[in-house]
């Protein structure tokens, strides 16, 4: 993704398809509606998981609260808000707010992991990196897994988020690698940190997933440091970091459907395009992202489980675009009788092949 999209920022912003392969039809559109459909449902998934964690603090700090599906669906839709607020009227002060979360995703996660590690019970090496325990119902352990690599898929989303923002970013075809490539690599190195705490900390599994908080990590919070107080500042840490998120994907979702709509690929282009003198953001493609996530989240006044079989829909929208512009790449790359790929700052070389295939 880092080497597409040092070769042609910053028309990136929709599908680098056209450059990878000749004679592809409408597969660029395609791609673009399901980058449309997985970021705007990205909105309301990141929206529903602090908006649920917020219901699970509740909880911990009040036994009498019986969570209603109204109070989440209001959370969501009130973080949605502040997303699109803050993209609305605060979109000159993002880089600095950028920095903020930065620090705080850095020293948060680390002010997280030392009181476990340093105050909680350990499991043996051979329980915490052996055992497999199938929670779940499932008849395997290996569908427990697949079901499970649902989760962990969506920590391997959203290094495309820069991208669509290409054309607001100076020397993009050099930085857009870099914050890939950086933003990859760090949360990689701390996701690692924070998987490996949790498995060698979640001594009583079956504890934690009969939480009356509905998330085992809020449980684990308060089993440790034995304080309402203390787990209300590490969730506060979750959550924060997950509405700046949240406000990042309106950006990348706003940007994505102005892109499009430049192409005519979405109907009203016209309207969704236009922005309007004296703002410098794609104002309507921003009304939109509010609109969808707010209708999005109304299905969880019926349905929670209908609502996260969309966001898990939403996905696989993603990966999928992602699949299809790495095999057309890798296409390019095989077919010797087409010209060489275009030249980018940032290049795989000789390793191309190799990477994209495992990619």
């Amino acid at each position: 993704m880092a080497e597409m999209a040092s070769m042609s920022a910053p028309p990136f912003l929709i599908s680098p398809l056209p450059l990878m392969v000749r004679g592809i039809g409408r597969l660029p559109q395609a791609v673009s509606w399901l980058l449309a459909i997985g970021w705007q449902g990205a909105i309301v998934g990141l929206s529903f998981v602090a908006g649920t964690i917020v219901q699970g603090l509740i909880t911990l700090n009040n036994p009498n609260y019986v969570p209603q599906q109204w109070h989440g669906t209001l959370l969501v839709i009130a973080a949605v808000v502040i997303a699109v607020a803050i993209n609305v009227f605060l979109s000159k002060t993002l880089p600095i707010a950028e920095w903020f979360i930065l620090i705080l995703h850095v020293v948060g996660l680390f002010a997280i992991i030392i009181p476990i590690l340093a105050m909680a019970p350990k499991n043996s090496a051979r329980v915490a990196l052996l055992d497999i325990t199938n929670s779940g119902g499932w008849s395997t352990k290996g569908t427990s897994f697949m079901i499970g690599l649902l989760t962990a898929l969506s920590s391997m989303m959203g290094f495309d988020c820069a991208v669509h923002m290409s054309e607001e970013v100076q020397n993009a075809s050099e930085t857009l690698p870099k914050a890939i490539l950086w933003g990859a690599g760090l949360n990689a190195a701390l996701g690692y940190l924070t998987v490996f705490t949790l498995c060698f900390t979640m001594t009583d599994i079956p504890a934690l997933l009969d939480s009356p908080t509905t998330f085992p990590f809020l449980q684990l919070f308060y089993n440790v440091t034995r304080s309402n107080a203390a787990t209300a500042i590490m969730a506060a840490i979750i959550i924060i970091t997950l509405v700046m998120a949240v406000v990042s994907e309106v950006a990348t979702a706003s940007r994505q459907i102005w892109a499009f709509s430049r192409d005519n690929g979405f109907p009203l282009s016209a309207f969704l395009r236009r922005v309007k003198p004296g703002w410098n953001i794609p104002l309507n493609a921003l009304w939109v992202s509010l609109a969808f996530g707010v209708i999005i989240a109304l299905i969880n006044l019926g349905s929670s489980v209908a609502l996260n079989a969309i966001v898990s829909l939403t996905i696989s929208a993603l990966i999928s675009s992602y699949i299809l512009s790495i095999g057309c790449l890798i296409s390019r790359r095989l077919r010797t009788t087409d010209p060489p790929l275009p030249l980018s700052r940032f290049s795989l070389g000789k390793y191309g092949l190799a990477i994209n295939v495992i990619a």
